[in-house]
């Protein structure tokens, strides 16, 4: 999860996560070699005491800087859009999961079981155990088994929201009537938090996302115990 002072993403914690990273890496350095030559530019014309009053066109350097941006455009978007596509296929989920957010909280519906659906609320501040975070905890976590890909349609009950996790590469908008899906691999086990990422009203601060992956073997036994409780 994120921590202060951090300058970088998080973590990444699924396969398209890893590919948005290496992503921002690549932009990133293209940023960092424009600004280095645009600076170099800049120095050399406001430092040379060299002068030509006679120059009215030229017709090299003006190819040049039209190829040039042109090239670097492609180089950003093929991949790009390499990941554009990437995260939105969605081959064979193994699991899908109903996310519709409330004013203000989510609630969970897996949609391969018969009765096995919660809301998770924000746990408050006054009733955090030591070690749990503040904003973050929920009552209820999204279990889900790790290395399996998993389906979550994502709607709203009454104002738009946004269910996003940082960790897992995921931000898919839940808009009142309507059903939007995104797909997600949980690389390795662990506890993933996101909050609502769509203004919401009053409480927006106030709705976090808890996904927890688990080993197959524990999200059976998991999935037992929530529908003998149910």
């Amino acid at each position: 999860m994120a921590h202060p002072t951090q300058l970088g993403f998080q973590d990444a914690a699924s396969p398209v996560m890893e590919e948005l990273l290496h992503f921002h890496d690549h932009a990133l350095m293209i940023v960092f070699l424009i600004s280095t030559l645009v600076l170099y530019i800049i120095v050399a014309m406001v430092s040379t005491k060299l002068t030509n009053k006679y120059i009215l066109d030229s017709q090299e350097i003006e190819i040049v800087w039209t190829v040039l941006p042109a090239v670097i455009l492609v180089l950003i978007a093929l991949p790009s859009l390499r990941i554009l596509y990437l995260m939105d296929e969605i081959n064979d989920p193994h699991l899908t999961i109903k996310a519709m957010g409330h004013q203000w909280y989510w609630s969970y519906e897996y949609t391969d079981y018969e009765n096995l659906g919660f809301d998770s609320y924000m746990i408050p501040t006054q009733d955090l155990n030591p070690g749990q975070f503040r904003l973050l905890e929920a009552d209820h976590r999204m279990v889900v088994p790790m290395e399996s890909p998993i389906r979550v349609l994502v709607s709203a009950e009454d104002v738009l929201h946004s269910w996003a996790v940082p960790s897992l590469g995921v931000k898919m908008d839940a808009v009142p009537g309507r059903l939007n899906q995104t797909a997600f691999i949980a690389s390795r086990p662990g506890v993933f938090y996101g909050q609502c990422s769509e203004i919401c009203g009053a409480n927006h601060s106030f709705m976090p996302i808890v996904v927890e992956a688990v080993p197959l073997e524990h999200f059976e036994n998991w999935s037992s115990l929530m529908l003998e409780d149910a």
